[in-house]
């Protein structure tokens, strides 16, 4: 199980089996699974051995660990049909940060009827002459739901504008904006709104990136974005900054999930989102307390990267 302090793995768990089995793999059955499991164990050398054991069991710690929390996310949501009460969870950041499978674990175990992962296109032509939050509002949670916003009306604070997606006096009017549209969200006093933002180091970015191009199970996941990313690292990491300076309240704070290791920002995400909503029924065994380390306050962020920024003329991440 991957501790606290760990370094990020440079490749995951499944990976790391692959690696260990490709040498031998052309001479495996093709159509007996048991069988070329047998096979492989014969073949590998005892060093191949020992990996591809110590991946399998990381792998189902690391999922087993979940498990408590994600059956404390039922309680959550069965309170939620009870009371008639509704969450947003927004889950923005840089490309390849893991949002998408954070938001598979939150919702693996959740009654369908009574949540949806909203991940927008592009906007249509109409669309794009109406107000920047309608076509978000259009999915807002009924009562009793959870919506999770695989990226929220918060592109047009970051990849619009980077990208040349929308112009400036946009930009500006959203940013100056978006705060009293979310005061008007929580007014009714049964809607939580809970803002993520994934942050992930520009070197584990461009792992991630080229294992997607290595990858023909990922290669749809490479957009237009993706590509100039790196190029652009600088650009987004200002955008960033005046995010969480003009958008940061203490109504609706954002909250920075470190995750260059998946694990750990995985269950602290779980965490967070359980701390942070009441419920009945909350185990008194378990630990809700996110790690510091991974889960930072806008504000605190906000703090770090004006020290970096003292430190070496620029933000950083």
């Amino acid at each position: 199980m991957p501790k606290k302090d760990d370094a990020p793995p440079t490749s995951g768990y499944t990976a790391r089996i692959r690696e260990a089995v490709s040498r031998i793999v052309a001479g495996l059955p093709t159509d007996e699974p048991l069988e070329a499991a047998t096979s492989a164990r014969r073949r590998l050398k005892r060093k191949e051995r020992r990996r591809v054991v110590q991946s399998a069991l990381e792998r189902h710690f690391a999922k087993a660990e979940l498990v408590p929390y994600q059956a404390e996310l039922i309680k959550l949501l069965q309170h939620l049909e009870r009371t008639g009460k509704k969450i947003i969870i927004l889950f923005d950041g840089r490309d390849a940060s893991g949002k998408g499978g954070t938001i598979r674990r939150v919702v693996r175990y959740l009654n369908e009827k009574h949540y949806r992962v909203v991940a927008l296109g592009k906007p249509t032509d109409e669309q794009k002459t109406e107000l920047h939050m309608k076509r978000y509002i259009e999915h807002f949670p009924h009562a009793g739901e959870i919506v999770l916003f695989d990226r929220s009306w918060y592109n047009r604070a970051m990849v619009e504008p980077v990208m040349g997606f929308c112009t400036s006096r946009q930009y500006r009017e959203f940013i100056r904006r978006v705060s009293g549209y979310e005061e008007r969200i929580l007014a009714d006093g049964t809607t939580a709104l809970l803002k993520l933002y994934f942050s992930v180091s520009k070197e584990e970015q461009a792992r991630r990136f080229e294992r997607r191009r290595n990858d023909p199970l990922r290669q749809w996941k490479l957009s237009e974005v993706d590509l100039q990313a790196q190029a652009l690292w600088d650009e987004f990491t200002e955008k960033k900054y005046r995010l969480l300076q003009k958008t940061h309240k203490r109504e609706s704070p954002w909250w920075i999930i470190r995750s260059d290791n998946k694990h750990l920002a995985r269950r602290e995400t779980l965490k967070l989102i359980l701390k942070l909503n009441s419920y009945r029924g909350r185990s008194r065994k378990l630990d809700f307390e996110p790690d510091p380390k991974i889960v930072i306050r806008g504000d605190r962020e906000l703090k770090i990267m004006k020290k970096q920024y003292r430190k070496h003329g620029r933000y950083l991440g």
